[in-house]
């Protein structure tokens, strides 16, 4: 008997603890679900979890294998309570143990267009591939798989006597992987992207984030074992290929528009004309970066991303836009040794911005590191200087560096004008 009460004391103690780890867990997710809602970021960008709650047994497996933080488990069940940084990563399906969870694209309130394409990846526009992101893959493996099967099937079409047997858009995942297997089938190829940077969208993640979990099948390279590599790692990785392999990429260079010719395609891009006989999309859903549309915009000091705020230190940088991504530029530029940072939004408040980055910028105004300027559209960007329009006043300020942080055009009306033909996703997969 006396050692049945010790018994049943551990297991009242055990279960204490256990309750009270679970509620903690569930006001930190609470307040995290709270804030986005708050916010307005309750809208997933892409593909994304949708969790069955009547098989959720809240083991937070998922929570845990996430590494966007994007998922939390509130009232004992898994719920995406960062939906705004989800990026269709699928570690969180593959770590439930009851298989409660499965990946979707858009909402019940907003739909995503995604094109239709066949098992082979060809779209209804015969000769036109879409592989990796753009058409719905969000997972890296997956897409740079996508991206060699595609490849496979573009080389099997016979016929055709252009400058290229296939045009490659987008250098991510997948038209890094599409690239290699052009080599492989000795395809005469053509490889473009419209940033200065290989890797698509993964350029874009925060440092040290995890990019990659599992191996994948590359053309000329063979099986690459991965296990939970880096960004930095999986970026230099890549670029470890890219010299080994000679594969040629051409930077900095935007495709702008695609018409049928004589049995090839005639692709328009920023620099140039070419033919091809076939043409694969592996671009990303991010979209050409959105303009500003004024005097000087085409100079070389204009970039429309952040990469290493270092780069910056002890220099006037003018940051454009008025979303997350461009206050979180501009809070991590201020925190750099005598850098002298300009925020410019042409909006009387900032909406839809997390709650954290909100405090950081007025904290970071008060100290003197921030100029804030609501109400301000940018005028004319010279060598040495900006022009903004602020409050109906036009004001001079010295500047070194144009970070514009206004969004993407997304492709889909382009790939439209083609002939593409999309389905509207809510929330299926």
């Amino acid at each position: 008997m006396h050692y049945l009460y010790i018994y049943v004391a551990i297991a009242l103690v055990v279960m204490t603890l256990y309750l009270r780890r679970q509620r903690r867990i569930h006001n930190t997710h609470s307040a995290e679900l709270r804030q986005a809602v708050q916010s307005g970021l309750v809208e997933p960008p892409s593909l994304h979890p949708v969790v069955d709650p009547s098989r959720c047994m809240g083991s937070g497996a998922c929570v845990k294998a996430c590494p966007e933080s994007a998922l939390g488990v509130v009232n004992g069940k898994a719920v995406l309570v960062n939906a705004a940084a989800c990026i269709g990563h699928g570690a969180c399906m593959a770590a439930c143990p009851v298989e409660s969870i499965k990946l979707v694209f858009g909402t019940e309130k907003r739909g995503i267009d995604i094109p239709n394409v066949t098992p082979q990846f060809e779209t209804n526009v015969p000769g036109i591939f879409i592989a990796g992101e753009l058409g719905g893959m969000g997972l890296i493996r997956k897409a740079a798989e996508q991206g060699r099967q595609a490849m496979d099937c573009i080389r099997k079409k016979k016929g055709g006597k252009a400058e290229f047997d296939v045009f490659i858009v987008g250098c991510g995942p997948a038209g890094l992987s599409a690239g290699l297997s052009a080599i492989h089938h000795q395809m005469k190829y053509k490889l473009i992207e419209q940033e200065d940077s290989l890797g698509g969208s993964v350029y874009h993640y925060p440092r040290q984030k995890i990019a990659m979990t599992a191996p994948v099948e590359l053309d000329l390279i063979g099986k690459v074992k991965f296990n939970e590599v880096h960004k930095e790692a999986l970026l230099a990785f890549w670029q470890d290929v890219v010299r080994k392999t000679s594969l040629s990429i051409a930077f900095r260079e935007r495709m702008e528009s695609i018409e049928r010719e004589d049995g090839h395609f005639l692709v328009r891009t920023n620099r140039g004309s070419y033919r091809a006989n076939t043409v694969l999309l592996a671009m990303g859903r991010r979209g050409t970066p959105r303009k500003l549309e004024v005097p000087g915009e085409e100079s070389a000091k204009v970039a429309y991303r952040l990469a290493d705020p270092a780069q910056y230190v002890g220099q006037s940088v003018l940051v454009v836009g008025g979303g997350d991504s461009a206050l979180e530029a501009a809070i991590a530029l201020s925190r750099e040794k005598d850098t002298d940072v300009t925020l410019s939004y042409r909006s009387a408040a900032f909406s839809r911005v997390k709650q954290k980055n909100r405090m950081q910028l007025e904290q970071q105004e008060k100290a003197g590191r921030i100029r804030v300027l609501l109400n301000s559209t940018v005028s004319t960007i010279q060598e040495r200087h900006v022009d903004i329009e602020h409050d109906g006043v036009v004001q001079r300020f010295p500047n070194d560096v144009v970070l514009v942080c206004a969004g993407g055009v997304l492709p889909t009306p382009l790939l439209q004008q083609i002939g593409i033909q999309f389905d509207t996703k809510f929330g299926t997969a």
